[in-house]
């Protein structure tokens, strides 16, 4: 039996708030409700169990080109009301801003999405622990010189509706799962760390087998890792380190940093910028992305955008206010938290090849597992990076040695343009980036 959808209830709210805007006003009102569940095993025994639901309402007034903002974690009538009285005392804060405005409606249509999954709902609280327990047990049986530092099992369920004085009336749901586990292993010399991961939009999808598998791997296979020689080498970026660069690169790639100057790919718009063998698209309406969503932070349908196409910048992502600024249409990328705009579901297009089959086809390389410090490591308007790393050698298209502590080194532009190979290997990671493997040459790795 279907939960019943709620989330109209949450719309009847936002419209009583739209409907006190006084004349010049622009008002929105973002009302959602949530219910989360963290669990945390410990050798067998329940560390950590938290079950949390939340309530808030997030007002927005607009008036004169001034904005004031306030919310509150409560959905009381008498509460709403001294919310949308706050925000428009702080139009008094506010500097006019000729830019300021609301997203309006622009006729595109909501994808359909199996975003809510009834069976999650009806989980009961023992199956969670026991997902958490039988990880654990998994992760400890695959080697005998493995610990668990812990194993996690986390869900959430949210309900989100907007309105405004400018035509948007939206409602929706999402929920979802996913484990996690943190392991070390150890030698009796050294200990290293892994991790391993399943997400799912309920516990039948979640993959516990490989989750474990991965966490023992990770761990295990960085024992007994040297310091390497100093080089120029082609490197492989594992799947999960792909979207910590994506991460980053996606943060340049939207019209909010390009209109402050903080975007590496100002006024690049139609150059090549990559390689033709990348096409990097954001997709939140692919319903196998952990964060895919119906709208966007200013209700507007959420939507494939191309950024790069065959290595030719295409697209900024942009919210209303962005999009304003820069006398383009908005992408659907609109955040919470004000004007802010940003990708929701960013993939890279897939290759045909499997990371295993892309090694044998490698002379002299490192597979790059893990990095340390990326984001503190990179220079989003300058492109420079420099970040710790740890992987495995790559000798005549096998596998070899482990080796860490030492850095790699390039710009993220000529990371991009340097690209060799995209994986097919693309995985669904708890992040708004899906990973793949990427060959990249030239990279200049700093060690001994």
């Amino acid at each position: 039996m279907s939960s019943p959808d709620r989330s109209a209830e949450l719309l009847v709210i936002a419209e009583r708030v739209v409907a006190m805007a006084a004349p010049g006003e622009q008002v929105e009102a973002y009302v959602s409700r949530g219910l989360s569940t963290e669990i945390r095993v410990y050798e067998g025994e329940v560390e950590h169990f938290v079950s949390a639901q939340s309530e808030s309402i997030g007002i927005r007034v607009i008036r004169d080109g001034r904005t004031g903002t306030s919310s509150c974690g409560t959905l009381d009538a008498s509460e709403i009301a001294e919310v949308l009285a706050e925000a428009r005392d702080n139009l008094g804060y506010g500097e006019p801003d000729e830019w300021a405005g609301l997203a309006e409606p622009d006729g595109v249509a909501v994808v359909p999405q199996s975003l809510w999954n009834d069976s999650l709902e009806r989980t009961t609280t023992q199956r969670k622990i026991e997902l958490a327990k039988l990880l654990e047990k998994l992760t400890l049986a695959g080697d005998s010189r493995i610990r668990v530092d812990d194993s996690n099992y986390s869900d959430a369920a949210g309900e989100a509706a907007v309105a405004t004085t400018t035509g948007i009336r939206v409602a929706g749901r999402e929920n979802g799962c996913y484990l996690s586990v943190g392991t070390l292993a150890d030698d009796g010399n050294e200990t290293q760390t892994g991790f391993g991961f399943a997400v799912g939009r309920n516990v039948d999808e979640l993959d516990v087998e490989r989750a474990a598998r991965e966490a023992v791997d990770r761990a295990t296979r960085l024992l007994g890792a040297t310091k390497p020689d100093s080089r120029r080498v082609t490197v492989v970026l594992d799947p999960f380190v792909t979207a910590q660069f994506l991460s980053i690169i996606g943060g340049t790639l939207n019209g909010e940093s390009v209109v402050k100057g903080r975007s590496l790919f100002a006024q690049r718009m139609g150059e090549t910028v990559a390689n033709s063998l990348l096409t990097l698209v954001d997709d939140p309406t692919n319903p196998l992305a952990y964060t895919a969503t119906d709208i966007d932070g200013e209700g507007l349908a959420a939507r494939r955008n191309v950024l790069i196409q065959d290595g030719v910048l295409s697209k900024f992502v942009q919210s209303s206010y962005s999009a304003r600024r820069m006398g383009l249409p908005t992408t659907g990328n609109g955040s919470r938290g004000g004007s802010g705009a940003g990708c929701l579901a960013l993939q890279i297009l897939p290759g045909t090849r499997s990371q295993a089959e892309i090694v044998t086809g490698i002379d002299d390389g490192i597979l790059i597992q893990q990095v340390q410090g990326l984001h503190s490591g990179v220079n989003s308007v300058s492109g420079d990076f420099s970040t710790g790393a740890a992987g495995l050698l790559i000798k005549n298209g096998t596998l070899g040695a482990p080796v860490r502590e030492f850095t790699i080194a390039s710009t993220l532009q000529r990371m991009l343009l340097d690209i060799a190979e995209v994986g097919g290997d693309l995985e669904w990671l708890p992040m708004s980036a899906t990973g793949v493997s990427l060959v990249i040459h030239d990279v200049t790795m700093s060690g001994a």
